[in-house]
């Protein structure tokens, strides 16, 4: 087996930012001349996660409010009265989303459908420098 990895470091203004990750993604696998395997995408940070989606205005706007009814940011939360912090619902959403998505591919392409790509989502309440790994494994 290989491991080939990579790195995608970018600026997100939190609040439930949602990037669209698949293009670095697709460079990464490019660089690893890889024809079949998995790519593992991973974001550090226990404030933000990474998922599939059909990533438009709608669906992202969907998103949101949904994880904003789930998980209120106004919440009474454990984590913000003993830490004197404000993003309990940050971390709750990272944690029920999570950090990472594996992805197969073939003939060196994501196997993701027609209107799947993979995103990154800051629930942090402020804007954040992000970093993600993305591993190919074939």
């Amino acid at each position: 087996m290989t491991v080939h990895g990579g790195l995608l470091r970018l600026s997100t203004r939190g609040d439930g930012d949602i990037v669209d990750l698949t293009e670095g993604v697709r460079r990464v696998l490019q660089q690893a001349q890889a024809d079949r395997g998995v790519v593992t995408v991973f974001v550090t940070g226990s404030t933000a996660a990474v998922t599939t989606m059909e990533y438009e205005p709608g669906g992202v706007q969907d998103l949101q409010e949904t994880l904003e009814r789930l998980v209120p940011r106004a919440g009474d939360y454990h984590h913000n009265r003993l830490n004197h912090d404000t993003n309990a619902h940050a971390h709750l959403r990272a944690a029920i989303v999570g950090p990472s998505e594996s992805i197969p591919f073939a003939e060196g392409r994501l196997a993701l459908g027609t209107w799947q790509q993979v995103v990154l989502l800051d629930f942090d309440d402020r804007p954040r420098e992000r970093t993600v790994s993305v591993q190919v494994l074939s």
